[in-house]
């Protein structure tokens, strides 16, 4: 569940892209959203990046991208989609070794006691 080395470094890598993504993307739209849609947009970042319950700040995420993706028009099709399918795979996947998460309900050494 919490994978270390190179597969923890592509979960951060890929946590660091969703979380560069939704910045973005609230950034860009920052003249028709309300001032509250940006600051959760920021905080969801925020806690995708540092991997704080990624399952379910991933899936906030991905109901992010596809509010906007339908609220908005959109452009590029592509990378509406690519934004989502980053953060449906972060939801799936999970956090990797180099989060919060791994610190708050990682491995733990389990003593049991003699009989």
């Amino acid at each position: 569940m919490f994978p270390p080395g190179l597969p923890g470094l592509a979960l951060l890598l890929l946590r660091a892209s969703v979380a560069a993504a939704l910045l973005l993307e609230s950034h860009g739209h920052r003249q028709a959203l309300p001032g509250w849609i940006h600051a959760a947009a920021v905080l969801i970042s925020l806690a995708v990046f540092a991997g704080y319950l990624t399952p379910i700040v991933a899936a906030a995420a991905l109901a992010y991208h596809a509010a906007i993706w339908f609220a908005f028009d959109i452009d590029s099709v592509a990378v509406a989609i690519t934004f989502s399918l980053d953060a449906l795979a972060l939801a799936l996947l999970g956090p990797g070794a180099y989060s919060v998460d791994a610190r708050r309900f990682g491995r733990r050494l389990v003593v049991l006691p003699p009989q």
